[in-house]
């Protein structure tokens, strides 16, 4: 059982992500970086944060488990691997219902997150590594839904 602690951490963590905040570089951040220019990658596109590599994750089953995560919105996690792109494929549906978000923790180029987001049209899906939420959820495998009340596949 999930303690309300690593909920509401979890849950802060999504806020995060969902509202965009690693997105744009702070102005100390800027100011603090050399002067030298800097190819710097296109923050408009999949690019500048692939590739995603979760070290703690890697395809599997995952036993149906409870959670006690009040307030945390529905989140799911996925690779670019057959597996997750079929159960992708077959729970979209569901996914969509409830306003799930999803991570994709394994994705090695721009096309692989293409080809992950074309199987789910509609449901927002950010490239991010999922070793931090693996490490609090005592997960270690993924495609995964995680609720509030539990994690099932």
């Amino acid at each position: 059982m999930i303690d309300v602690r690593r909920g509401a951490l979890i849950c802060g963590l999504l806020g995060w992500l969902t509202a965009g905040a690693w997105l744009v570089p702070t102005t100390t951040v800027m100011a603090t970086e050399s002067a030298t220019p800097v190819e710097r990658p296109d923050p408009r596109t999949p690019n500048w944060v692939l590739p995603v590599h979760s070290t703690r994750l890697r395809p599997g089953e995952v036993p149906r488990r409870a959670l006690d995560l009040p307030g945390m919105v529905p989140l799911f996690l996925v690779g670019a691997d057959a597996d997750s792109l079929a159960w992708l494929a077959q729970h979209a549906p569901a996914l969509k219902q409830l306003g799930a978000n999803g991570l994709a923790v394994e994705v090695a180029d721009a096309a692989a997150l293409l080809r992950i987001q074309a199987v789910a049209p509609g449901l927002t899906i950010w490239p991010v590594s999922g070793d931090d939420i693996a490490e609090r959820l005592e997960l270690e495998h993924y495609p995964v839904l995680i609720t509030p009340t539990g994690l099932e596949q």
